[in-house]
């Protein structure tokens, strides 16, 4: 399945000739000065990192004929490419700058991920749409099944700065096998669960697939910046988050058919241990898959943002100062608590949909799961249609369906160089505050008054995030380093694992006008 270096994919942007390091341009510029590419032509060339030398303006047949101007995102890329296939090329003081290429190996990244995301999602909801089932056979009360649900968000908010601070420092081969692993071995666990006194046992096994739960929510991001061009970023998210989505959707599917409300305590025993029992199966393979597929990074970056963060010295680095840096950027605190609202709102409705249908409904565990479904596939769609729809706009600010993936492109693109893992890992752990907080409160309205009390409650939340989101600067600092707008101050980020055998090379505190 993995794909040799070898076969690592061409050129991000091919048929665009350099000659001797320079992209020509028209028209004239005094020495020294950076060249805008959106302010118009300027005369002389452009040097490879970013500075332009004083020379005559450009002949049409001085480098083999006329050249055809090129789109400010078209030149960002062709500075990065070699001359010939194969060939560095050169940079400032003879140093190379690496090629941007697209591997076809990130199509397998992101399929094995999104697979055993799906999984560790599917084992969050399996108790929770059916509560009343397992509330009968452990003969425990429904808020002991609520915790279930909720020790997912209770173990990421102390676990999430480690979880982030190894993605950082170890990379991102060593977070996804531990997301995995972790997952399969909680899965294992909770097949010796299936007795009525042993609630405790998965209540282990759902805490182990709770701490795996870390070492994956951040990583779509990460995925997406590390693997995929500027123009499929958004996507790539998207669709990883998707994966997380689709395990939801399943999980209000699957476990009201496999396991059936029965009187009859060995057939309840059978079913249970069924849907346990291939959920590991299915684990086992996927974290097999991901110590075969998973690499840490290509070859050749996939994007100028990239390129710029692998061309630096890590040295400057900190964690400490890097998180420090997120929560002084006004907008990323803002997103931090609107992401958190409304992802926490969704965690609450999936945690107490069971309850709150059969109050109503007695005996619909069935149409439960569906209007799960119901809801998630909507989600689904809206997070592929946004992440399609942002590759092309950018326009972040204007889209309240899809909020996971969403959420995670616009942490990324205002916190720019900061980590993509560190990002995403505050988002979801506001997320998962706000979601107990939202469980405990809803459900005890529910109980006490009724669900429409507690909709009530999380709609005026809801609001308060909507309002919120509208007070977002859209400041896409990314998308500005990759079509070659270079006015944001650039920090040191690590973005190479220190086991990985390749050379080890960041973003250096610079000017983005030396890039």
């Amino acid at each position: 399945m993995a794909l040799p270096d070898s076969e690592e994919g061409e050129p991000v942007a091919p048929g665009h000739p350099l000659a001797k390091g320079f992209l020509p341009v028209s028209g004239e510029a005094p020495a020294g000065k950076n060249l805008e590419p959106q302010n118009g032509p300027k005369a002389g060339c452009l040097l490879l990192n970013g500075v332009l030398q004083n020379s005559p303006a450009a002949a049409p047949g001085a480098l083999g004929g006329p050249h055809t101007v090129l789109a400010p995102e078209e030149e960002t890329q062709a500075r990065l490419l070699p001359t010939e296939p194969g060939e560095e090329t050169p940079g400032a003081e003879g140093a190379p700058l690496p090629r941007t290429a697209l591997s076809p190996r990130r199509f397998v990244v992101l399929l094995v991920f999104s697979l055993y995301s799906l999984v560790n999602a599917f084992q969050w909801i399996q108790y929770s749409i059916i509560s009343n089932v397992f509330e009968g056979f452990y003969g425990v009360s429904l808020l002991h099944i609520d915790w279930l649900s909720m020790v997912y968000m209770l173990a990421y908010v102390p676990l999430i700065f480690p979880a982030t601070w190894l993605l950082d420092t170890r990379g991102l081969r060593l977070t996804a096998l531990l997301g995995s692993g972790l997952n399969c071995l909680g899965a294992w666990i909770k097949c010796g669960s299936v007795q009525r006194h042993l609630f405790w046992v998965t209540m282990l096994g759902q805490c182990l697939c709770s701490v795996a739960q870390v070492f994956i929510l951040g990583l779509p991001s990460r995925i997406a910046s590390v693997w995929f061009g500027p123009k499929e970023v958004s996507t790539a998210c998207a669709t990883a988050v998707l994966g997380n989505q689709l395990g939801t959707a399943v999980g209000f599917l699957l476990p009201p058919v496999l396991v059936p409300n029965t009187q009859n305590n060995t057939s309840l025993a059978y079913n249970i241990s069924t849907m346990f029992y291939g959920t590991s199966a299915i684990a086992t393979l996927l974290f097999i898959m991901t110590a075969i597929a998973f690499k840490e990074k290509p070859q050749y970056p996939p994007s100028q943002a990239q390129a710029a963060l692998r061309d630096s010295p890590p040295e400057e680095y900190s964690y400490k100062k890097s998180i420090r840096n997120l929560f002084k950027n006004i907008p990323f605190v803002l997103l931090l608590v609107t992401y958190g609202i409304m992802t926490g709102a969704f965690y609450s409705v999936s945690t107490l949909l069971n309850q709150v249908i059969l109050k109503y409904y007695p005996g619909e565990e069935v149409n439960a799961g569906r209007i799960g479904l119901t809801l998630v596939v909507a989600g689904m769609v809206g997070s592929i249609l946004c992440g399609l729809w942002l590759d092309y706009t950018k326009t972040y600010n204007f889209f309240m369906t899809g909020y996971l993936p969403l959420g995670f492109e616009f942490a990324v693109e205002i916190t720019y160089p900061e980590s993509e893992g560190t990002s995403s890992g505050l988002l979801n752990a506001a997320a998962q505050i706000f979601g107990i907080l939202f469980t405990l409160a809803q459900g005890k309205l529910t109980s006490d008054y009724s669900p429409r009390a507690g909709n009530i409650f999380l709609c005026a939340w809801m609001f308060v995030g909507i309002i919120l989101t509208a007070l977002i600067k859209s400041d896409l600092r990314r998308h500005n380093i990759n079509i070659g707008i270079t006015n944001v101050e650039i920090k040191a980020v690590p973005v190479d694992s220190p086991m990985d055998q390749e050379p080890k090379i960041t973003l250096s505190k610079q000017s983005n006008s030396s890039i």
